[in-house]
This record gives C-alpha cells, sequence and structure tokens, in this order.
C-alpha cells in the first residue's frame, strides 16, 4: 500500500443553535457495517506497513521490557477474613493465578498480622490455587477480571469476566471448599460486584444502553430468585455505584457527578428497607459516607465540600429526615478544610482513622486513633482531632496511598512509589509507629535508582499562573547539551498524574531522552480549584496550560526543542488533538491513545455512551449556546488547520465503550483531508478484540508501548 487508505466521503450535517456542521465521516459509527470494519483493517494494514521500518526498535524496547521484568513475580498477600489472598504470575503467561493460604487466628498484633513470606516458584505449606486465569482465559479473545471478592468465611469466592472489552462482565461462582465452578452465572453486569459478609448475597450494578451503571441490585446465590433492586438511579447525568461499609453493616449506594452526589445508606439486616438519604442533590454537595459505632451508638463520618472547596471530614449523628441545615448544625470536624490540603478519601481500621489528603501534589496518609473521635464527642470541639503521619518517606516528589485496611485489623497498608523508585508495599502498626517494608518489585538487571533524577520544576502559565512539571531523566545526562523531551499530560476530572515508576520510561531514559509530565489545570494536583479552573468554559486552560510548559522546556538550555513529542490519552488524547491544533509546529510526533477528539459530536447525543455524564465536566452544549460555541472553538476534529501537522498516530479499540473507535477513525480522515500537503501522513491504530486499556494481557500490554516508544524514538532520535 503506497498510499493510504482513501475514506468514503458521505455528507451527514449537525445542527444545533443555528449551526451547521458539515460531517463527511460519521458513516464510520456504523459497527456492525462490513465495509466499517472492512475500512478498518485497512486502516491497520497501512499502519503496520507505513511504520515497518520501526519493527527492529519495537522488538527491541520489549524485550528490555521483559528482560527487566520479573515474570515469576508476585504480590504481597492480604488478609481477608482468616485467610491470606495473593497472587502470581508466571513466566510465559499473560495474567495472574490467585492462591491463598490460612492466617493465624491467635498470637500477637505483628505476629498475626504479619504476611508469609512468599517466594517466586516455591509454595507454600497449605497453599492453594483458586483461580488460575491463565486457564480461563485460554480460549478468549480478550480477558479482563471485574471482581475478585472472597467470603469473609473463605467458602466462597465470586469473580467477574469480561471477554470482548466492552466492560460489560459475566460473574461467576466458586465453591472454595471443593474448587468447583457454579452452573450460576450472572451475565452482563458491571464490574465491581461483591459479596456481602455471610456470603448469602451478590451486589452489584447494571448499565444501561449509554453504559451509564444506573442500577444496583442483590442476587441472592443458588435461591432461584428474582434479584432485588436496591435503588435505580434515573437521572441520567448521574453515575450510581456501591460499596460494603468499612465497619460492613451497610450498603452504601452513591450517586455522583463530578460536582455533587447524593449518598444512601440501606442495612444489611433489612436490605428491604427504603435507602436512608444522607443529604439531597438539591444542595450540590460532594460527599462521600461511612457509618461508624462509637460506643454502641450510631454515626456517621462524612467527607464534604459544602463551603469547604477542598473538602473536610465530620463526625455526625446517624442521619434522619432533619433539613440539611438543621443537620449541619450536629456536625463536629473531624478533619477541617484547609486551603492548601485537598482531602482526597478516608477508611478506618480496628483502631484509627485513615485519611489520605493531597499538599502541594503530593499525597500524604494522616492517621488518628479512633479514641480521639470519643473525646470530640466528649468535648463537642469543632478544632478537629489531631492526626499523625507516618514518617520515612523522603524523596523530593512520590506517591503513597492506603491499599488495604480492615476493621479487622490494626495495620495499614500503604503503597509506595515515584518516578525512579519501584512500587513499595509497606505494613504500618499505628501503635508502635513501625513502618515495615515488605516488599520492593524488583527490576532486573543493572537498574539503580541513584542513576535516574527526578524532580519538580515550575513552568508560567501565559495568565500568570504556576504550572508544575514532573521531570525525568539520568542522573549523567550532560545538561550543557540538548536532549529530546517526551511530553504527557492529562489534565481532566480532577486526575492526578502522580508519580509512579515504570520499567518501560527506562528504555526512553536510557536512550537520553528526558521524560516531562505537566500537571495542567483540569487535572487535580494543586487542589479542587485547580481542576475548576481547567473545566467547562475554562477548558482551554488545560490546552494552553500545555503549550505553555512546551514553550518553558524549549528555552531550557538542556531542551533540543525541534525534538519534543508528545502523548496523551483519552480524554488526554482530547488534549493531543487541541494541542496539535494550537501549535503543531512545536512537536516532532504524537501519540493519541483513544482520544477523545470528536468531543462535541458525542456529548450533543444523550443516547451516546456517558453523554450526558459529561456534562458537569464540559457543559452542557444541548441546552447552552455559549457552551456549544464554546467546545466548538476547541473540538479538536472541527479544528484542524491547513498547516504542516507533525506525524500522528491515534490508537484504538474497536469495544472500546468509553471513547468509540469512531471518534479517532473520524479524526484521522479530517486530518488527511485537511492539513498541508507536507505533512506527515496520519495513521490509525486500532485493536480489534481490546477495550479501553487496548488488548488484554501483560504481553499485550509491553509490546503496545514498545510499538507507541518506537514510534516517538523514530522521530525524537531521527530512527
Amino acid at each position: 500500500m503506497s498510499q493510504a487508505p482513501v475514506t468514503k466521503r458521505v455528507e451527514s450535517s449537525r445542527v444545533h443553535h443555528g449551526d451547521t456542521f458539515i460531517d463527511h465521516y460519521e458513516w464510520l459509527r456504523a459497527k456492525d457495517d462490513s465495509e466499517v470494519v472492512e475500512y478498518l483493517n485497512t486502516e491497520n494494514a497501512y499502519t503496520e506497513q507505513s511504520t515497518q521500518s520501526q519493527q527492529a526498535l519495537r522488538e527491541s524496547i520489549f524485550q528490555e521490557i521483559k528482560e527487566r521484568t520479573l515474570e515469576t513475580d508476585l504480590s504481597v498477600p492480604s488478609r481477608h477474613g482468616d485467610w491470606w489472598y495473593f497472587s502470581r504470575t508466571i513466566e510465559g503467561e499473560q495474567y495472574p493465578v490467585f492462591c491463598r493460604v490460612p492466617a493465624l487466628v491467635d498470637g500477637g498484633e505483628v505476629e498475626m498480622f504479619s504476611p508469609p513470606q512468599v517466594q517466586a516458584g516455591v509454595p507454600l505449606d497449605q497453599e492453594q490455587v483458586i483461580l488460575d486465569c491463565n486457564e480461563f482465559a485460554r480460549e478468549l479473545p480478550f480477558f479482563s477480571l471485574g471482581s475478585f471478592s472472597p467470603s469473609l468465611d473463605g467458602s466462597l469466592l465470586s469473580f467477574g469476566v469480561d471477554d470482548s472489552g466492552d466492560e460489560r462482565y459475566t460473574q461467576y461462582f466458586l465453591d472454595l471448599e471443593t474448587l468447583t465452578l457454579s452452573e450460576e452465572t450472572l451475565p452482563g453486569i458491571f464490574s465491581g460486584a461483591y459479596l456481602t459478609p455471610d456470603a448469602s448475597t451478590l451486589i452489584y450494578s447494571l448499565v444501561d444502553e449509554s453504559w451509564r451503571p444506573y442500577e444496583i441490585r442483590a442476587h441472592c446465590i443458588g435461591a432461584g430468585e428474582e434479584d432485588c433492586v436496591l435503588f435505580t438511579e434515573h437521572d441520567n447525568a448521574m453515575w450510581l455505584s456501591s460499596a460494603l461499609s468499612a465497619d460492613r453493616t451497610h450498603i452504601v449506594i452513591t450517586s455522583f457527578s463530578s460536582e455533587f452526589s447524593e449518598v444512601r445508606l440501606v442495612p444489611l439486616q433489612d436490605m428491604s428497607a427504603e435507602p436512608l438519604l444522607v443529604i439531597g442533590k438539591k444542595h450540590r454537595v460532594q460527599y462521600g459516607v461511612e457509618p461508624i459505632r462509637i460506643d454502641g451508638v450510631p454515626y456517621v463520618l462524612i467527607m464534604h465540600d459544602a463551603d469547604a472547596l477542598n473538602s473536610e471530614i465530620v463526625l455526625a449523628p446517624y442521619p434522619t429526615s432533619q433539613p440539611f441545615e438543621q443537620y449541619r448544625q450536629l456536625w463536629l470536624k473531624v478533619m477541617p478544610h484547609r486551603s492548601e490540603v485537598r482531602i482526597e478519601g478516608f477508611d478506618f481500621s480496628s483502631t484509627h482513622l485513615v485519611v489520605t489528603a493531597r499538599e502541594n501534589t503530593t499525597v500524604r496518609v494522616f492517621l488518628a486513633d479512633l479514641d480521639r473521635l470519643r473525646a470530640l464527642l466528649r468535648s463537642q470541639s469543632n478544632a478537629g482531632v489531631v492526626f499523625s503521619e507516618p514518617t520515612g518517606f523522603v524523596e523530593e516528589i512520590y506517591t503513597t496511598g492506603v491499599s488495604h485496611v480492615s476493621i479487622d485489623s490494626p495495620v495499614i497498608r500503604i503503597s509506595y512509589t515515584s518516578w525512579v523508585t519501584p512500587p513499595r508495599i509497606y505494613d504500618y502498626f499505628p501503635r508502635t509507629q513501625e513502618l515495615i517494608l515488605r516488599r520492593e518489585t524488583p527490576v532486573l538487571g543493572d537498574y539503580h535508582a541513584e542513576d535516574y533524577q527526578a524532580y519538580r520544576m515550575w513552568a508560567p502559565a501565559r495568565d500568570g499562573a504556576m504550572i508544575p512539571i514532573s521531570v525525568i531523566h539520568r542522573a549523567d545526562l550532560d545538561l550543557s547539551q540538548q536532549h529530546p523531551v517526551f511530553q504527557y499530560g492529562y489534565g481532566s476530572y480532577e486526575v492526578s498524574i502522580d508519580p509512579y515508576f515504570s520499567i518501560a520510561r527506562l528504555s526512553l531514559l536510557d536512550r537520553g531522552v528526558i521524560y516531562v509530565v505537566a500537571h495542567i489545570r483540569g487535572g487535580g494536583e494543586m487542589g479542587r480549584q485547580w481542576y475548576q479552573d481547567g473545566k467547562k468554559l475554562q477548558k482551554k486552560n488545560t490546552f494552553t496550560d500545555f503549550v505553555d510548559v512546551t514553550e518553558f522546556l524549549g528555552q531550557r538550555p538542556w531542551v533540543d526543542q525541534k525534538k519534543i513529542a508528545i502523548s496523551g490519552a483519552s480524554a488526554g488524547g482530547l488534549l493531543i488533538g487541541a494541542v496539535l491544533n494550537l501549535a503543531p509546529e512545536k512537536y516532532c510526533a504524537a501519540i493519541a491513545g483513544v482520544p477523545f477528539v470528536d468531543a462535541l459530536t458525542t456529548i450533543l447525543d444523550p443516547d451516546l455512551p456517558l453523554s450526558a455524564l459529561e456534562w458537569e465536566e464540559w457543559g452542557n452544549p444541548i441546552e447552552d449556546a455559549e457552551v456549544y460555541e464554546y467546545m466548538k472553538s476547541y473540538s479538536p476534529y472541527e479544528n484542524i488547520r491547513h498547516v504542516k501537522y507533525p506525524p500522528i498516530v491515534a490508537v484504538t479499540s474497536f469495544n472500546d465503550t468509553r471513547v468509540l473507535y469512531v471518534e479517532p477513525a473520524k479524526w484521522v480522515a479530517q486530518l488527511r483531508e485537511s492539513i498541508s500537503a507536507d505533512s506527515a501522513t496520519p495513521l490509525l491504530k486500532i485493536e480489534m478484540d481490546g477495550g479501553h486499556g487496548g488488548g488484554s494481557g501483560r504481553y499485550t500490554a509491553w509490546r503496545d508501548i514498545a510499538w507507541e516508544y518506537a514510534f516517538a524514538l523514530t522521530y525524537l532520535l531521527d530512527q
């Protein structure tokens, strides 16, 4: 194929607010049309042929990832009931193998809650393999685990499997005493199903035709009865989720958008009861709730943003039907609002309240003894309680998080990583303040963290805001010379791109590339206001921030401003599309993963997946002409210019339910039609058996990232 596929033009029109937009490629939306499938396969063939010269580099990067990765790897066991659960990976296999061993039920705190030492390839005494995902997935084109829920007594396992990539799961039930798979299944449900503590019931959710979770149901296992509907969310702009409360007394049902939520409590002892609403959405409060009993009296802990932009945590009486403002008068502040700290979540163990909060971009873990809540009730003070932090984290920029906490255990399991430190798992014993390293993910070969540097810089935005950026490169890089840059960004939904270690990234760094993450507005790195300044009618700040970071980098003496490649996925793919329209001359290559590049068309159709849910993020262009005009002014598909664009590849998946394949397919076709003749031909790479995250399996993921890095390096290093 010496020429790119010719995309058929079929005129269709989109009319809103007196504006008519002519679209010649909307016909590609017909997923079941054989002509569309044939066209997509032709695009894949053209992309493969056009990048054939990169194959050797791809294979080199894949082998580097493989050689640095311990393929017979394992997780640190987590205790659930009287069992330790963990997973192993086996060399040559794509998926994990889940195992368990009995736990001690008597002994001291450290003895009972210290996980067994697992070695690769060496079975533990009494170890059971309970789910080998490789065997289960052997004949499937795609495999993704949507839930893994063992019962508290260890007799039953329920797990969900997506076998196509469309994020609709079939739920299975495995008898853990006989390792017999039940004939009973639940097809077509959403991810995240879980068992009640007595293992009699599975709680799960359903999605509607627009892929919105809208209903929570309870399935009585083995009873052959019709499933009980716990709650249905009729507002198509609200997403629905549920979870077992930390104290295992309630189902906590949450309806939410990006701006406000509603939480309802259903007591496990009477799931037929009407769900108890805590705060109605008319008050436009974003909040979360956990029931807790203190000296036998029921209360709730509430994390909320009512007059507290970055949220605060309060202790409140168990809710009744009193008006919201009256109810607020009864709240006692546990962690008061602070303008410089964004509270992100909380949980509690058998002894402590555990809070994760972000300060100056970094997520930290805070703990307070539950006895302090008793003291708070006695004092009725609103000064808050005293929190402490585990010590021992000394890097400039890093990421911590609570990976496991249980009402049965005094131990807080903390995850830790940074741009240069592989993931670590710690167990923290708050009573003794002992922080025990349980595991650091091994990196094979000659890897030494001190051979790399990671640090924070601040780039000025055009309106005066200071944008944090993470810079990672080899420590021995000669900064008196210019080097290529791989710049990554996201900037939506208050998602923060926190420091994380990547074996694959070493293949860029070791070739002299500087890796930069732009923490632009629309993300959550600098708190709630940082997010709000990059959404709806301020969304363009996200795109101009990214360009301003590029401009800042280009002024550094150690950056080759002609060798900057960019990458982003999903909403980050929209970012890449918008940035290319703003400043195509600044970049030497661009990778747009599952890109949301036809955003206006999607959000204008409430029947398309997730469209109504997106109105709180981008605005509602159906009802608001100003939002329509604003979105049309930046949506990548509508704003391609007749100028020279850098080499571009759009990477997508045929079964993606979040960003439909049609968006990048249309975008690539329109790019080829509109950009100047001296531009490189844009490419479309589509995984025909994948979902929003691409194909399934670790080796597939390694080959995918090797493909993208080889594409970028071809232009960064003149390969």
